[in-house]
């Protein structure tokens, strides 16, 4: 599930699509999310969702480039629930794991260097916010 922060009310907002989750996370500093920016909906409407224990949650560093086309971000919760390893796959199905790969991807393939470059990945991971992981209810 993809999901918004309010820049006025603090309410969050679920998003679709991770493309559109991206685009926003993009410019989330120059141009922040305000509820009216989702169709029919103000701050004066209830949260989409609300901040609990009852799921996981973790958070992006605002301004993350958005992924190139033909490229998926993805993004795996390690298993002891510390924190989450970022990587993409590229449309031949490789896996970059960090720049050095998107570096040398890009040197295999010239083809998309007129496109994509490195500097369109981040492999920041998302944080992993504390008491919202299994583990933490385990502990209680």
């Amino acid at each position: 599930m993809w999901s918004v922060q309010c820049a006025e009310c603090f309410k969050w907002r679920v998003i679709p699509t991770q493309e559109e989750y991206e685009q926003i996370r993009s410019k989330f500093i120059e141009d922040p999310f305000v509820c009216t920016k989702k169709s029919g909906i103000s701050c004066d409407d209830p949260a989409d969702i609300n901040y609990d224990k009852s799921q996981t949650w973790v958070i992006d560093k605002p301004n993350v480039p958005k992924t190139p086309l033909g490229f998926k971000r993805r993004m795996v919760m390690r298993r002891d629930c510390s924190r989450m390893d970022c990587y993409y796959s590229a449309p031949n199905g490789k896996k970059l794991r960090a720049s050095t790969d998107v570096v040398k991807f890009l040197d295999q393939h010239p083809e998309y260097k007129k496109d994509v470059s490195v500097n369109d990945f981040s492999f920041t991971s998302p944080k992993v916010l504390e008491g919202t992981t299994p583990e933490d209810e385990t502990e209680d």
